[in-house]
């Protein structure tokens, strides 16, 4: 959740001290507090050398981890952002600073010189957000922000299934003093998680200035902006023995050099030197995806995630992508969210799972949906077991909780 004014003074002052080198690194609690950890800029105790902050992942595996970033990387990371969305400006800061994303705003303000406003704790909703941004400075200096969908779905389209209840539904029109709100800003960063196709639909009827971001507390928030990795990061794919299928792998200034007192896992995914740059630090992905052009010039390169490697799903020795069974299925008539995953199967080693969020009552046909994926998945992609959910269970960071998700099916053997 954002914090307080007087919270967010004390973590701006924070994280800037941490940056000019005149206090230690810090991580933030949940309700903004700065955590001092001086431990992390140590190598001897699990640290690196230049670390201004700590930033704990969302565990939406499982396994949560303590991810180191410099100052170096920060820095590269505003400088980069700024670049790519025109400009410096003020923030609204949506999103709590423990995570990347909140901790990302805060930088990007220090190396504005600007002050970030933030909404109140408390709930999320289209009146909290219309009343921050009325709290911002006047004037006409650029403006940015950075959402999760679930908080753009809850401001462009309310009342919809598995949102905000504070409206009747979709805004007509898009009018409102959310929708006026959001069309002040000149970026509207938005990551995180998956953008269905009608959220994208909507905001740009609603000529919304958005820019959909990829990129892990790892790599300092959003790395690859529209697609397009952002000036000095490159991406490229590593075959990956364990699933068979290539991963998605990141190098650029912004790659944090590990985790903290982690080496086990900060050797399977972090190193230097790539065939474009041998110096260039770079952040091996849980993703899957593919990359088309070549790194080098700006904009050479167009990068698109298809799934999860733990998404591949190994059932009755076929392997198909739950992230290509849940664009199916959020692409039917009435549907308005999805997951898909695998529980373990004595017969088929892996179950395909799906749940579905109906856009209303009734709206969801079980039958048409096995048609739709079976036509254009395959046989073995159709789901054995089925949920209607009213909402996906979410994370705080709004990410769908998998695990939560998975529980809830049959249990495993």
């Amino acid at each position: 959740m954002p914090v307080n004014p007087a919270d967010l003074d004390r973590a701006q002052r924070a994280l800037a001290a941490a940056l000019d080198g005149s206090g230690p690194p810090v991580e933030f609690a949940e309700d903004g507090r700065a955590i001092l950890r001086p431990e992390a800029a140590d190598p001897a105790a699990g640290g690196a050398e230049g670390v201004v902050a700590v930033v704990r992942t969302s565990g939406s595996t499982g396994t949560p981890k303590q991810t180191l970033l410099t100052r170096d990387a920060l820095t590269a990371s505003a400088e980069a952002t700024a670049a790519r969305i025109g400009g410096e400006g003020q923030w609204l800061l949506a999103v709590g600073p423990h995570y990347v994303a909140g901790l990302a705003v805060l930088s990007r303000s220090i190396a504005a010189g600007t002050t970030p406003a933030a909404l109140e704790p408390g709930p999320f909703t289209a009146q909290s957000f219309a009343a921050a941004v009325d709290r911002m400075e006047r004037g006409t200096g650029f403006r940015a922000l950075s959402l999760v969908p679930t908080q753009l779905t809850r401001l462009l389209l309310p009342g919809s299934s598995g949102s905000s209840t504070d409206g009747p539904g979709p805004i007509a029109g898009f009018g409102g003093a959310a929708v006026d709100a959001l069309r002040t800003f000149d970026a509207i960063l938005v990551g995180g998680a998956s953008v269905p196709r009608r959220l994208r639909d909507a905001a740009a009827e609603a000529g919304l200035r958005i820019h959909l971001t990829y990129g892990m507390s790892e790599t300092c928030g959003g790395c690859v902006y529209d697609g397009v990795p952002l000036d000095g990061v490159t991406a490229e794919l590593v075959h990956d023995p364990a699933s068979g299928v290539p991963r998605l792998r990141l190098a650029g200034p912004m790659v944090s050099p590990g985790y903290f007192d982690d080496p086990e896992r900060t050797h399977a995914h972090f190193g230097v030197g790539t065939e474009a740059d041998p110096d260039a630090r770079w952040y091996l992905t849980e993703d899957t995806g593919t990359v088309e052009g070549a790194p080098g010039a700006p904009g050479g390169q167009r990068l698109a995630v298809t799934g999860r490697v733990d998404d591949v799903i190994n059932t009755g020795g076929m392997k198909v992508s739950a992230a290509a069974i849940q664009r199916v299925l959020e692409s039917l008539p009435g549907v308005h969210a999805a997951f898909a995953g695998p529980v373990p199967d004595l017969e088929w080693g892996q179950r395909v799972c799906a749940a579905v969020v109906p856009e209303a009552e009734g709206a969801f046909s079980e039958a048409a949906a096995r048609a739709s994926i079976r036509d254009r998945l395959g046989p073995p992609a159709v789901p054995k077991q089925w949920l209607v959910v009213d909402a996906l269970p979410l994370l705080p960071n709004g990410k769908t909780d998998r695990q939560d998700l998975l529980a809830r099916f049959t249990p495993p053997l």
